[in-house]
């Protein structure tokens, strides 16, 4: 039902693209990313696009990946996306030869779950890049 790719965001019409669904997930709760840095994935349902996520190199960890965003259309939660797109992600990771993930969560619960489904844990960063209330997640990848 749902296919997940790889995609380049310096392609101006994948990037035009993932602003929108940026702007449809995020409202305006968060600046929209620089899609030409890092790696994106996009989720489509029947050529739709419904999902999206990223990873940059972490400014803050040392030979990690940081995984910046995940958005997926509210129609389309419940359907485990955001762990696929995490999968997606490690493979890359694995591929970059990082030895890591980490990410960040502020006030969101479901996507807090997610990441202790996929295997990460909390930890404490050196120095915090987040909000006050945010929590610090991180996976070893091997």
């Amino acid at each position: 039902m749902y296919r997940i790719r790889e995609i380049d965001g310096d392609n101006e019409e994948i990037a035009e693209t993932l602003s929108e669904l940026h702007r449809m997930t995020f409202l305006q709760a968060a600046s929209i990313p620089h899609f030409d840095e890092g790696h994106w994935w996009l989720a489509s349902c029947e050529s739709e696009p419904v999902a999206f996520a990223g990873v940059v190199p972490s400014a803050f960890i040392s030979n990690a990946g940081y995984f910046s965003r995940v958005g997926v259309l509210r129609a389309h939660w419940g359907n485990r996306l955001q762990l696929r797109l995490m999968r997606a992600m490690e493979a890359r990771v694995r591929r970059n030869g990082w030895c890591s993930i980490v990410s960040d969560t502020t006030e969101n619960l479901s996507s807090a779950n997610n990441f202790i489904r996929a295997g990460y844990r909390l930890f404490e960063p050196e120095r915090r890049w987040a909000w006050s209330n945010s929590l610090y997640w991180r996976k070893a990848i091997g």
